[in-house]
């Protein structure tokens, strides 16, 4: 059998039966996703929305596009999601019902909110929320998870429509009426760095309530943790705030749309733990993000991210080329099922190829032998032809070192036919 025999006959079919399996095999697996995403946060002086722009940025350097739509809050931004107009979004924690939210899963907690309850001090300090009543008080903007909460908080004590002015505004106008007196009390849900939370702790006007009965919010909503603010921890020179006070927090959530393509969410989940892990005055080093305080499923790729951090791959390829090998794993098992044999004949193949570079002289030898010349001037033609074989096959055979004993013993044979001849003659 020659070469191209073995090729067709053995190699050919192989190589096929493996395109069809690579074929077959890339039918199922899940196409490298569009390098982009979009995430709802809240107007454009809010936290959420200046978090964002740190992850647009973080994920600009990884080619991935990060669209950033500014909404009222959490509530609408739960909307954006259930549509399908928005990937990713904030949520402030205790907002979603998970019976009504069906198609949204929760990636991390990402940081503390704070709930402040700032009021106009008119020489008398106000220690529970029922003495808000027939107060004007801002509860933030509607859709906001401000609102959310503050209503929540305010009905459970007592506080309606009926008894006190619930005004729906923002945080930067709210603020400003406080000071100006238009308003007795601000609900703000915001970061202790927010400059309306500084500004409203340093007017000697303004004071910040000093919740009493943490423990007892923090059992009837179990989304609530409760917080210190220590005397002078926001301006030691200062001494912003004057003494301890006692505070809410909930949490900013990150949540999705459920089907978003894993690779996303685990470079996604790669900046958000750049930005969050650090320490600040009401978190510890890498206590975020987090799995805690979330009101839905967690996403089973988030959630294998945050309990085990990167890969193998992840550790020695960067992240798109780790994820392209490990989208490729499923071909392994077909291609090493498919190699084995063709690397078995490998061997043999090569064996037949370098002794065939050999034999197939013998045929010409073998010819010369038994040939019928009894004439000497044939038997001397044929001695000649014998010679310039053993020349042709010097000149055109070349063979690796642990063939050449066959080489060798070619040799022997012409010599040995040519002595027979010889004879002969």
């Amino acid at each position: 059998m020659s070469a191209m025999q073995v090729i067709f006959r053995v190699v050919f079919p192989i190589l096929l039966s493996l395109l069809a399996v690579f074929y077959v095999v890339f039918l199922f697996i899940e196409p490298a996703p569009k390098k982009e995403l979009t995430i709802a946060t809240s107007s454009k002086d809010s936290t959420y929305y200046t978090t964002a722009l740190k992850y647009q940025a973080l994920l600009a350097e990884q080619n991935v596009k990060l669209h950033i739509v500014e909404t009222s809050g959490s509530v609408e931004n739960l909307d954006l999601l259930n549509t399908g107009k928005a990937d990713i979004a904030f949520v402030q924690a205790g907002i979603i019902d998970a019976n009504d939210n069906l198609n949204v899963e929760s990636l991390a907690s990402v940081y503390y909110e704070p709930l402040w309850i700032f009021y106009k001090n008119q020489g008398y300090t106000i220690d529970y929320l029922v003495e808000l009543i027939n107060k004007k008080i801002s509860i933030g903007v509607i859709g906001s998870g401000t609102q959310y909460l503050a209503i929540q908080m305010l009905v459970d004590n007592g506080i309606t429509t009926d008894n006190a002015s619930l005004i729906m505004d923002s945080p930067t106008s709210s603020k400003d009426k406080l000071l100006k007196g238009e308003i007795d009390v601000m609900f703000l849900v915001s970061s202790p760095s927010s400059p309306s939370v500084v500004e409203l702790l340093s007017d000697p006007g303004i004071e910040l309530l000093n919740v009493k009965r943490v423990k007892a919010y923090n059992q009837k909503y179990k989304f609530l943790s409760s917080l210190t603010l220590h005397e002078g921890t926001i301006d030691l020179y200062k001494n912003l705030p004057s003494e301890n006070k006692n505070m809410l927090a909930t949490t900013a959530n990150l949540v999705s749309k459920k089907g978003l393509n894993e690779e996303l969410i685990r470079i996604f989940l790669k900046q958000i733990k750049i930005v969050h892990n650090g320490q600040s005055i009401f978190q510890e080093q890498n206590q975020f993000p987090s799995l805690s305080h979330l009101d839905t499923p967690i996403n089973e790729e988030a959630q294998n991210y945050l309990t085990s951090g990167d890969s193998w791959l992840e550790s020695i390829f960067p992240f798109w080329i780790a994820s392209q090998i490990d989208r490729l794993k499923l071909l392994l098992i077909p291609l090493l099922t498919l190699l084995f044999p063709l690397f078995k004949g490998v061997l043999p193949l090569y064996q037949w190829t370098m002794r065939s570079k050999i034999y197939k002289w013998y045929k010409r030898l073998d010819d010369l032998e038994n040939s019928n010349a009894l004439d000497v001037k044939d038997l001397e033609t044929n001695m000649q032809k014998l010679a310039d074989l053993r020349l042709e096959v010097q000149a055109h055979t070349k063979v690796p070192l642990s063939y050449k004993g066959e080489y060798y013993n070619l040799l022997l044979h012409i010599d040995l036919v040519s002595k027979e001849l010889s004879v002969k003659a």
